[in-house]
């Protein structure tokens, strides 16, 4: 996919896209999103093949337990998933990887999804 620079940048660029959207930037508890970008960057690292410092600092990733305390509706997850491909957008990926990706994050944010 790229390694630790594809993700650093990918993350980057999702986050400054929340960081510009007030109504979406208030479904997290953090006023300082730069916890959540390093928690997503490492996460997303070892998801895809990296090193396993995500768990090793946070333990199973237990994805769908740590977004449940949050209201996640259909029109979160549409944003979320236009902010990740705003940020895809801005990487070099080989059509493949890019698909893979884009798949990957298609079910993830269905799966976090906890209301109508």
């Amino acid at each position: 996919m790229g390694g630790e620079p594809t993700f650093t940048k990918l993350v980057h660029e999702f986050y400054q896209q929340v960081e510009a959207d007030p109504e979406f930037k208030a479904m997290y508890p953090e006023d300082d999103l730069g916890p959540a970008e390093e928690r997503l960057r490492l996460f997303l690292i070892q998801y895809w093949g990296g090193p396993s410092d995500y768990s090793q600092l946070r333990g199973h990733p237990r994805l769908r337990a740590r977004h449940m305390p949050f209201h996640i509706d259909a029109k979160a997850r549409e944003t979320w998933l236009r902010f990740m491909r705003n940020a895809m957008d801005t990487l070099d990926l080989a059509p493949l990887h890019y698909d893979t990706m884009w798949d990957y994050f298609q079910r993830a944010a269905r799966a976090m999804q906890n209301q109508a």
